[in-house]
């Protein structure tokens, strides 16, 4: 596939691109001072939701299509082009006819080929000219994602780049979507040419994660970033904790450091990358494993079980350490490392026992 460039008209070549804005559009008044704040601060795009698909019913889910228009003072008050998610055909038909310059597909609809259809169907019907961005589907699936792109593309489409947003999971975690960092990495090998765009506010969900994983993305040659920002997060109708102001923004910004010197090897930042993300696997990993210990818990409390079942922790010790040996590494490590995991083990089930 054979893409044309998303950048619009006077926006930079160089990277980052970033696209700023609040996770919704909720007053006209919030809106015009959250962009003139941005505008102020050399921020050339403007995002805000108009529609937001929520989890469950009952919540804020977008002001709707009479918030196009104040995307339209936007861009007639800044000269900022503007940006918002679409998730139906009238959504596409409504942003098209309110001339919104660039429009991305949500985590939950790109998981939805029908609706990813029905989409690049209006697209076309439209002649919308300008550049379409495919979130991440919210499960790992690398050729869900690509199969979003093909059919963006098959409908003539072709300013089409990607957000990676991260992975949602069940598990307690640090992140609020887990990176795995190398889904991004393998489309952008099977699809060089690809514009990549990283999603700091929706991976982190904290306000605090957000400048380095800002860093993270550009360390992996990402070429942008879209990152939430209201004018007052803490009183933001949706997400409120991973909104950051226009100022800090704005700081975060110029601490990053964008590394632009080819090598053809990979240098010491992607490999701490690596180790990085690995660790983050590690310790979902390990968190699913105690939370299975306290369902083992839980079976011996109700069956009248002893906690410690030393034929079993013996069996395991013997097997895992035999195993990690064929794969490299001292059986002495090991065994520090499995009667760590036994001793929260144990300290998980008996709190089990005492509640």
């Amino acid at each position: 596939m054979e893409f044309e460039s998303i950048l619009l008209p006077g926006i930079s070549e160089q990277r980052p691109l970033i696209i700023a804005g609040p996770c919704s559009a909720e007053t006209e008044e919030q809106v015009l001072e959250t962009a003139n704040a941005l505008a102020n601060r050399g921020i050339k795009v403007f995002r805000a939701g108009i529609w937001k698909p929520r989890t469950k019913p009952g919540g804020f889910e977008g002001i709707g299509a009479e918030g196009l228009p104040w995307l339209q003072r936007v861009k007639k008050e800044t000269g900022m082009y503007v940006a918002t998610e679409v998730a139906t055909k009238n959504h596409v038909l409504e942003a098209v006819k309110h001339k919104i310059d660039i429009l991305w597909i949500g985590a939950r609809t790109s998981a939805n080929p029908f609706a990813v259809q029905e989409i690049a169907d209006a697209l076309r019907i439209t002649a919308f000219n300008g550049p379409v961005l495919v979130k991440n589907p919210v499960n790992p699936d690398l050729e869900l994602w690509i199969g979003a792109i093909e059919r963006l593309y098959n409908a003539g489409i072709r300013k089409i780049g990607v957000i990676h947003r991260g992975f949602s999971t069940y598990d307690k975690k640090l992140y609020r979507n887990l990176p795995q960092w190398h889904i991004p990495i393998e489309l952008k090998r099977r699809i060089p040419n690809l514009p990549l765009i990283g999603d700091p506010s929706h991976i982190g969900g904290k306000r605090e994660l957000i400048a380095p994983l800002c860093q993270q993305a550009m360390d992996l040659n990402y070429d942008g970033l879209i990152i939430e920002s209201h004018c007052n997060p803490d009183c933001a109708w949706s997400d409120k904790e991973q909104q950051i102001t226009p100022d800090i923004l704005s700081y975060i910004l110029n601490l990053i450091v964008v590394r632009d010197t080819k090598q053809t090897t990979e240098n010491l930042t992607e490999l701490r990358q690596q180790i990085d993300e690995l660790d983050t696997e590690l310790l979902a990993i390990l968190a699913k494993r105690m939370r299975v210990s306290k369902e083992i818990g839980q079976y011996k409390k109700e069956h009248n079980m002893p906690v410690l079942q030393t034929v079993r922790y013996d069996e395991i010790l013997e097997n895992r350490i035999s195993q990690a040996g064929k794969m490299g590494m001292g059986t002495s490590f090991m065994k520090t490392v499995l009667e760590a995991i036994h001793e929260e083990s144990i300290r998980q089930q008996i709190e089990v026992l005492n509640q």
